[in-house]
């Protein structure tokens, strides 16, 4: 059956014909005719479509059907074709909306057009070419001063299989006599539609400097740099489609690890991946990389300030080698009619000769029953002293009684309850000695007593698991089977079509081939540590921007991240222009931050809606009706959604005047990436007093049309 080109055709649509005969274009056609055209070829394309879904039914079927096969060989062979089939229908399916967005006119006269998948038609000619393909690179980076051989370049907007507009753009002046331009620039009318609480993708909207981004090189680590609104996150999200494109094979088996700050953030962006075709990256908040746990609780800034910083690896080290809670501290052996005891002082000298051999508490049990053996020998031999070493550790050791005190002495630790130990002031203490003052010892001590984990505790916890030791699991079965001692080495499946098989990816995976970390400018070393540990061989996407960075140390951070991230080749790119913000939120986001921020990267924003930011000073008695009344202006004059970002002891009230579903109410972290047509931006200094001056920059840069501050007086 004909495909769509995949991974192995990135080089195929460089050396094949990617254009296709259209009508002769009229420059006096009006839109009406010229969307009528581009709606002959988007019925062409999805009729294509269609057959090609029938053709993959029909073999998803007739695997189905193949219930006879009986030479395991065979079943393998038939369970990999339904699988495939079924995945074809999956792929045609996840693209189905908006399948034709673009269209390239060259000089000399032919016609390229760009899509979600490339598509060919039924003599194996490419009728639609795939967006990561490198034939259509120039419908990205194609522009007036280097056009490469591009005439015109046309978006198409469609709604189901219904092309709705079209917009256009003429690269070539000379061409003007012969091609039709229509609309007024499909940038600006995609910027100015309505936000829905969901990150759409810019596939047909790409600009020319994201394009490069995502297009980088796999290898290596990239780096994404800009100020608010200009891409960053939905750029690394195309970055990880492209190159599941370019080299399937590598990263779909071995994964793509995508991070972001916070659960909000990974609900806000999780449907970018799959509306580009692309279901297998893992999408991981930093609250959620520890197996089992959820975390979204956020510390007080000082409390994570403490817990993400470097000062905690001595502290946890510590930790993991004092006596467990209720661990006996009597050891008493009768042997040869005498009783023989450990105590306390001596069964801590011996956890301590335990942890000179092994420091990983979990792998060191069978160091620990011999450190017990050899402290009882020493009293023993003294006292019997006909007794002979081996046999008296083949008795002893195998007794119930001391099994029973090794496993109450020496007990598999579990991270959690390790991390919970730090809830008592005064075992942190011991452990925090000569690394941390009084006052954050009891603030984090104080933490840790919570009932549920922090997001910084997820890091700690991480770090716990390595520093307790993590048990070998055994290695899954080979995929080369054999049966009655006849193995099979390959299949035709193996040889010509399957892809490496994926493997299974919870939060300690640690194998990832490339891992894409978002908001970057906020990891602290510890989750620097955490994140390096998951890709040690990976390629790296990192992005963000310094001056919205709530991490307060930001050398320390950049030192962590330098030894996470694996030497090898630098790819920097830098995004400079504003997307999100009108000019005027732009403009008043940045007076404000230039004299409290350094270094400030400030992108050009690209349009304007003459809607000036909107300032009021309200008592405190006075804020919630205030902010009520802003909620509901807000709602009558923009379409789409609404958010209320306030300090987090400002929840409980503000809570109450949330009742529409297009609006938000969430924390300053917690803003981060986010974005709304209308935010109401509440008590702004004391978001800046509390996260410092970058996170009140991301407050002020959240509203895509109109932004309301309302601060107390």
């Amino acid at each position: 059956m004909s495909q769509e080109p995949g991974p192995a055709d990135a080089q195929h649509d460089q050396d094949v014909d990617t254009t296709h005969a259209v009508p002769v274009p009229d420059p006096a056609s009006t839109p009406e005719q010229e969307i009528a055209i581009e709606q002959g070829f988007v019925d062409r394309v999805y009729a294509r479509v269609d057959v090609l879904r029938g053709e993959a039914e029909g073999n998803r079927d007739s695997g189905y059907a193949h219930l006879a096969a009986t030479v395991p060989g065979a079943r393998y062979e038939r369970d990999v074709f339904v699988f495939q089939a079924a995945r074809r229908i999956a792929d045609l399916d996840s693209q189905h909306e908006g399948l034709v967005f673009g269209r390239l006119d060259f000089d000399d006269g032919k016609v390229r057009h760009v899509g979600r998948l490339g598509v060919r038609d039924e003599e194996y000619r490419t009728l639609l070419v795939d967006w990561r393909a490198p034939a259509a690179a120039p419908f990205y980076r194609a522009t007036a001063l280097e056009r490469q051989d591009v005439a015109r370049r046309r978006v198409i907007r469609s709604f189901g299989r219904t092309v709705e507009e079209i917009s256009d753009d003429l690269l070539n002046e000379d061409a003007a006599e012969r091609l039709p331009v229509i609309g007024d620039g499909a940038l600006m009318a995609a910027l100015g539609r309505k936000r829905t609480g969901r990150m759409r993708d810019i596939v047909a909207t790409i600009q020319a400097e994201q394009d490069a981004a995502i297009r980088a090189p796999g290898r290596g680590a990239t780096i994404i740099t800009g100020g608010p609104g200009t891409g960053k996150t939905v750029v690394a999200l195309h970055r990880a489609a492209f190159l599941l494109y370019q080299d399937r094979s590598r990263y779909e088996a071995a994964g793509i690890l995508v991070v972001g700050p916070s659960a909000v953030f990974m609900k806000y962006i999780g449907r970018v991946l799959p509306s580009l075709g692309e279901e297998t990256a893992a999408l991981y908040s930093l609250g959620e990389l520890y197996a089992g746990v959820e975390a979204v609780r956020q510390d007080r800034p000082e409390v994570a300030a403490v817990k993400g910083g470097t000062v905690m690896l001595p502290i946890l080290r510590r930790l993991v080698r004092q006596t467990p809670p209720g661990a006996p501290d009597e050891l008493r052996i009768v042997y040869r009619g005498d009783v023989f005891k450990l105590d306390a002082a001596e069964l801590a000298a011996a956890r301590a000769r335990v942890f000179e051999k092994e420091p990983r508490p979990n792998l060191a049990k069978t160091e620990a029953g011999r450190a017990l053996l050899v402290a009882l020998w020493r009293k023993i031999k003294p006292v019997v002293e006909e007794a002979e070493p081996a046999k008296f550790s083949r008795d002893v050791g195998s007794r119930g009684e001391f099994l029973t005190f090794l496993d109450h002495w020496w007990p598999d630790l579990d991270p959690s309850d390790v991390l919970a130990w730090g809830g008592d002031v005064r075992r942190l203490a011991s452990a925090a000695e000569g690394h941390m003052k009084k006052e954050a010892i009891e603030n984090v001590a104080a933490s840790l007593r919570e009932t549920d984990f922090s997001i910084p505790d997820v890091a700690l916890l991480d770090e716990l698991r390595i520093l307790l030791g993590v048990k070998p699991q055994p290695r899954g079965r080979d995929r080369i089977r054999s049966w009655d001692g006849i193995q099979e080495v390959s299949t035709v499946q193996d040889r010509y079509y399957d892809r490496p098989e994926r493997q299974a990816r919870d939060a300690f995976y640690e194998d990832y081939a490339h891992v894409i970390v978002d908001e970057a400018q906020d990891l602290s070393p510890m989750q620097w540590r955490m994140l390096g540990r998951r890709g040690r061989g990976a390629g790296w996407t990192i992005v963000g921007d310094e001056a919205q960075s709530s991490w307060p140390r930001p050398r320390e951070s950049a030192d962590a991240r330098r030894r996470a991230v694996p030497s090898g080749r630098l790819h920097e790119f830098h995004l400079t222009k504003n997307y999100r913000n009108s000019k005027e939120v732009f403009e008043y986001a940045a007076d404000w931050a230039k004299p409290r921020l350094r270094n400030i990267d400030l992108p050009e924003a690209v349009r304007e809606t003459g809607v000036s930011v909107v300032e009021k000073t309200v008592a405190a008695d006075a804020l919630l009706p205030e902010v009520a009344g802003a909620v509901v202006q807000a709602l009558g004059a923009v379409e789409g959604t609404v958010g209320i970002i306030a300090p987090y002891r400002r929840h409980a009230e503000l809570a109450d005047i949330v009742h529409d579903g297009r609006v938000t109410l969430v924390g300053p972290l917690e803003s981060k990436g986010l974005e709304w047509d209308a935010v109401i931006a509440v008590d702004l200094e004391a978001v800046a007093k509390a996260h410092g001056a970058g996170v009140a920059y991301v407050v002020l840069t959240r509203a895509t049309q109109r932004l309301t501050r309302i601060d107390l007086a």
